[in-house]
């Protein structure tokens, strides 16, 4: 998939990289200090449910873990 367009969060250090590229389907996450190690796809419905919840602090509990 070389002709995607990755975008690193702004949120980002040298130990934890993330990283998301827009695709015809969806969505594709990795880290970004090891991309041979995959992806997880999403489709646009999913990654947008999973936004919302994020802005509307739903996961909020899980930052410390």
């Amino acid at each position: 998939m070389p002709d995607l367009q990755w975008r690193k969060s702004s949120f980002t250090n040298p130990e934890t990289c993330v990283e998301v590229a827009g695709t015809a389907d969806g969505v594709l996450i990795r880290n970004s200090n090891a991309p041979e190690r995959g992806t997880l796809a999403f489709t646009t419905a999913e990654f947008s449910a999973w936004l919302r919840g994020c802005k509307a602090g739903e996961f909020d509990d899980l930052a410390g873990i």
